[in-house]
């Protein structure tokens, strides 16, 4: 299932190629951190810089792209919001993106972006981006991935709450070249879930660059560790202070931690594999080491298991729908289903409900089932 290579032009004309004898791609992962100031956005990309990262990834978030109004609340330390209401503070216009590109290459970073629909697919496309990072939980938004293939630009596919058939079906979309993120979704994601071995069985199977996008709280272990299983790309969040008010600050580095991650990087990538094992021994026990690595095969971890069918993308309702309404594009989205409402068919049935009736009513923002359906 081989895309061709995976390579990508940065500022200066820098060219990254992903393979295991080459140097590895850090991603500082600012996301929305930024909180909506360009102020803020262009701080973090200089503690970025600073830290030493190859990359500043950011999220091009339009809330109706994501999740419905009704889907639930997020805890934040002023209290709880709906979290479509926080991802509504979060949306900014192509000017917002296109100025943080331009500092960010002025700083010699890559800019990079998930998008999260075909609005923030497009504006990424119209900015010139390089290459396209797509979020765990768009694996099996298919619309999304058929779009960006259309684009012809290398693309970047995080797996975390997915199973092996979830990945084969996402790449089976993409004829550019294609690379996967290994991942826990979970926040923080527990350290000793990770099974980084299954890097190896990804690359094998799938004959793609792989890496590891971190959301454990240590610094250092996750990525060295994954340093053992031919690594090409390490993601991990960046923050000002874990005290900010940012979605992901809490599992986030601050600048001088990112830094030791990198530093602990650069000083692996020229050890023999041999060499590498024993300084990551040394540094944090032969038990965690072999903890971590795990026995290679791809399943959910248990910290998101629960959130399986939830994170992903499904068919919901986007306003009341009565019994004998035809289901169209205008009223059913593929969307994520998150905290409480019920989860829907699986995106590829998306399009062979088209045209049907419902069976009985269907309230706003509830997954539309099978059951839902005539014929």
């Amino acid at each position: 299932m081989k895309k061709g290579a995976f390579e990508f032009r940065g500022p200066g004309g820098r060219t990254f190629r992903a393979g295991e004898d080459g140097p590895v791609f850090i991603i500082a992962e600012i996301g929305t951190g930024h909180g909506g100031s360009l102020d803020r956005g262009k701080e973090l990309i200089d503690a970025a810089a600073r830290a030493g990262a190859d990359c500043a990834k950011f999220q091009v978030v339009y809330a109706d792209e994501i999740i419905h109004p009704l889907t639930g609340e997020v805890p934040l330390p002023g209290g709880s919001i709906p979290l479509f209401d926080r991802f509504r503070q979060l949306e900014q216009g192509p000017d917002f993106y296109a100025a943080l590109k331009i500092y960010t290459e002025s700083r010699g970073l890559v800019f990079l972006a998930s998008p999260f629909g075909l609005t923030s697919a497009r504006l990424l496309k119209d900015s010139g981006v390089s290459v396209i990072k797509i979020a765990s939980p768009e694996l099996n938004h298919f619309p999304l991935l058929d779009e960006v293939n259309t684009y012809g630009l290398p693309v970047i596919l995080s797996t975390g709450v997915s199973l092996q058939k979830d990945i084969e079906k996402a790449l089976s979309r993409l004829s550019c070249p294609a690379a996967l993120l290994h991942c826990i979704t979970a926040y923080p994601a527990p350290e000793e879930e990770y099974n980084l071995a299954v890097l190896e069985s990804l690359a094998r199977t799938f004959g793609v660059p792989v890496g590891v996008s971190d959301h454990s709280l240590d610094p250092e272990l996750v990525p060295g560790v994954s340093m053992l299983f031919g690594c090409s790309f390490i993601e991990k969040h960046i923050c000002l202070s874990r005290e900010d008010r940012g979605l992901d600050d809490p599992v986030a580095l601050p600048q001088e931690d990112f830094a030791g991650l990198v530093k602990l990087v650069r000083r692996l990538t020229p050890l023999p594999q041999e060499e590498r094992r024993r300084f990551l021994e040394e540094r944090f026990g032969a038990e965690r080491v072999r903890i971590l690595s795990g026995d290679g095969i791809k399943r959910l971890a248990p910290a998101e298991a629960a959130n399986y069918e939830r994170t992903r993308r499904s068919v919901h309702a986007l306003c009341d729908l009565a019994a004998g309404t035809v289901i169209t594009m205008k009223n059913t989205a593929l969307l994520r289903t998150e905290k409480k409402l019920k989860v829907g068919l699986p995106p590829e049935l998306h399009p062979s409900i088209l045209g049907k009736r419902l069976l009985r009513p269907v309230a706003s923002g509830e997954g539309i089932t099978r059951e839902d359906v005539s014929g």
